[in-house]
């Protein structure tokens, strides 16, 4: 438990044994949910209410802004992950951090200990081509630091069924897949017709003209014809792992 959440535990003990008032309970609450940065406003509160604390986007911001930011999550005891990060952020977290794990095919970093899955049930990530892989291992990334156990199967375009066919087996053990493919994203619904568990389909930017930059993935996946397939927006392989983390750990948790 983060320093933050253990204090907000101790608060919420205190105001059920009556030795504060409700208003000092506030005042807390208050004062300690969020820390402004001056550029961010980070919210303090988010793992004690949603089980996982706030994510750093990279995309847009300096490297200096998401030092400052990981810094000072990273202070309160977090866990701190960033994604979208380019390879002058990463390095910059590597220089501004000791416990670091960077995934540079994805682009991300974990920040404050070794992630360690520890699920009992795991994710199947599944994508068409290679070309799809940084999307896969974001969702990869993502879900593992959450804590599920994951297993990859790349490469596994419906071009060449028999690709598919012969990792069925094993896909099919996991309690959750995940299916990444651009061009026509045919690959959910393929992989959807022959499971018998919830899968996420995840459309990449990949393709030619005509696929205008996984829009017509995306569409091909919202239509699909198999049941048990739900939609994450194009490239959002970090929605994909945290959704399928969900409900991987639903039992669990």
């Amino acid at each position: 438990m983060s320093k933050a959440n253990n204090l907000l535990a101790q608060y919420i003990e205190k105001l059920k044994r009556g030795k504060i008032s409700v208003k000092a309970f506030q005042k807390f609450v208050a004062r300690d949910a969020t820390t402004s940065l001056g550029h961010t406003i980070i919210d303090n509160l988010r793992l004690q209410r949603t089980g996982a604390a706030e994510v750093i986007y990279g995309a847009g911001k300096t490297d200096g802004q998401i030092i400052e930011i990981a810094k000072s999550m990273a202070e309160r005891g977090n866990r701190v992950l960033a994604t979208r990060l380019s390879e002058s952020a990463m390095n910059s977290i590597k220089d501004a951090f000791q416990d670091v794990q960077i995934c540079k095919i994805a682009k991300m970093a974990a920040i404050g200990g070794k992630i360690k899955p520890k699920s009992k049930t795991k994710i199947a990530i599944v994508s068409a081509g290679t070309s799809d892989m940084p999307v896969a291992e974001e969702a990869r990334f993502t879900a593992e630091f959450l804590g599920s156990r994951t297993q990859s199967f790349y490469d596994c375009g419906v071009a060449g069924l028999s690709r598919l066919l012969d990792r069925l087996e094993e896909i099919s053990e996991a309690r959750v897949i995940i299916a990444v493919a651009g061009m026509e994203g045919a690959l959910a619904t393929v992989v959807a017709g022959l499971v018998d568990k919830p899968l996420i389909a995840v459309p990449t930017s990949v393709g030619y003209g005509a696929s205008f930059k996984g829009v017509a993935a995306l569409l091909a996946m919202m239509n699909s014809c198999a049941n048990g397939v739900s939609v994450v927006n194009i490239d959002n392989g970090f929605g994909a792992g945290y959704n399928a983390h969900l409900i991987n750990t639903i039992t669990e948790r």
